[in-house]
């Protein structure tokens, strides 16, 4: 296995200087024997200091949040991200993912119906829990249970389904822990479909936005559920209770969620000018406050970092000596572009390439060709592997050229 450092360069981007702030206004003097009033800014950098700061980035008066660029898998927002928390309805995203799943392998179908159980209707009877309002007479469509979970965070349509899919929520929570493990959430645990408090029963921030990233990329053609703004189910509408869907620009899902544990929770995915942010937020006091800082955070992303392209599909990253072919040498070019996120004044760094092929690479060569990989690691230290492809058609070369390589090869070593 040949290995090649391809760069580890330093590039830096340009930005214009911000305008400077003029002085404040000065604000009305209080009446006599009245308090002075305290702006909204005020409040919340009161509020902000008495949360705590955030290990990345900018604080928040959430008790846990994370935020990430779904392109690049940057970091743009850290606070207790790994620290367990109690899930909440956030947990039904994997209920959901394990749907669009079975969808996508044509175990289920849209019009699939399921049965209501005793313990499906009765879960939400009696309670505030958020509910679609099934019936025990009712055969709910998986399209339905879909939105039902997804729109109004019904804890009915989410044992409907578990019970559908596995036959118990126990059997249900046993698939949802396996496929936590496949997509890399080591921090999670689930105990049953609906985020129920339950003993055990938690997740982490980061695993969230793991969870929101995977599903947006591995079920684009259902991801649309997220956005609905109301569900009619059995007589009664219901709005979603993602209020962002109507009042921050951008935002496209996920889920809410609260619990007297966990408090007020949510998870946003947002996307502006074709960039995504997905934010995890929890342990907030009440829904407008989710709502506020939710909305700040979002734009707080969106405005204090970009994405830069470093290397375009296509690009050759490095070449590869070839054998017994037309030319002594092929580029090999990632087929995907390679893209590394920054903060607001902060230089791009270029992400150090490592190619790896076995050569030299026989001919034949067909332009397009697997012939090896990139390992990147990412300036927050991250890393990746990107497929390497020969960027060029490599022939074998004729008779006389071959005889004379391998003449020159056995008495004097391959030389290139």
């Amino acid at each position: 296995m040949t290995t090649m450092v391809v760069s580890a360069a330093y590039a830096q981007q340009s930005e214009p200087p911000r305008k400077a702030q003029g002085a404040p206004k000065p604000r009305p003097a209080a009446k006599p024997g009245q308090p002075p009033k305290q702006s909204a800014a005020a409040a919340l950098a009161a509020k902000l200091d008495a949360a705590g700061p955030s290990q990345i980035g900018t604080s928040t008066v959430a008790r846990w949040a994370c935020m990430i660029d779904a392109q690049t898998g940057t970091v743009l927002l850290a606070k207790d991200a790994e620290k367990p928390m109690a899930p909440s309805s956030m947990a039904k995203m994997m209920t959901v993912y394990l749907v669009f799943e079975d969808l996508a392998a044509g175990k289920l179908k849209m019009d699939t119906q399921f049965k209501v159980s005793e313990r499906a209707y009765a879960i939400t009877r009696g309670t505030h829990s958020s509910t679609m309002f099934l019936e025990m007479t009712s055969t709910p469509t998986i399209q339905e249970l879909l939105q039902g979970i997804i729109v109004v965070s019904g804890n009915d349509a989410s044992v409907a389904v578990a019970e559908g899919m596995a036959g118990s929520e126990e059997k249900f929570a046993e698939r949802m822990n396996a496929k936590a493990h496949e997509l890399g959430m080591t921090g999670s645990v689930f105990k049953n479909s609906s985020g129920w408090p339950a003993e055990g029963q938690m997740v982490t921030a980061r695993d969230l936005a793991v969870l929101a990233m995977r599903t947006i990329r591995d079920f684009p053609q259902y991801y649309h559920f997220y956005s609905e703004r109301e569900f009619t189910y059995n007589g009664k509408t219901q709005p979603n209770r993602n209020l962002e869907l109507k009042s921050v620009a951008g935002v496209d899902g996920l889920k809410t969620g609260h619990t007297e544990e966990g408090g007020f929770g949510q998870t946003t995915s947002a996307i502006r000018d074709g960039r995504r942010l997905i934010l995890v937020l929890n342990g907030m006091s009440s829904i407008a406050e989710r709502a506020q800082e939710t909305a700040r955070l979002i734009d707080w992303g969106f405005r204090e970092s970009s994405n830069t392209t470093v290397l375009k599909a296509g690009d050759t990253v490095a070449e590869a000596p070839v054998w017994l072919g037309m030319q002594d040498k092929v580029p090999l070019i990632i087929p995907h572009p390679l893209v590394v996120t920054t903060m607001v004044g902060q230089p791009v760094v270029m992400p150090k390439v490592v190619a790896r092929f076995d050569g030299p690479i026989p001919a034949p060569i067909v332009k397009g060709q697997p012939v090896g990989t990139a390992l990147i690691t990412m300036p927050d230290g991250r890393t990746m592997e990107y497929p390497l492809q020969a960027g060029a058609d490599v022939p074998r070369a004729g008779l006389i050229s071959r005889m004379s390589t391998l003449v020159r090869h056995y008495l004097l070593g391959w030389t290139s």
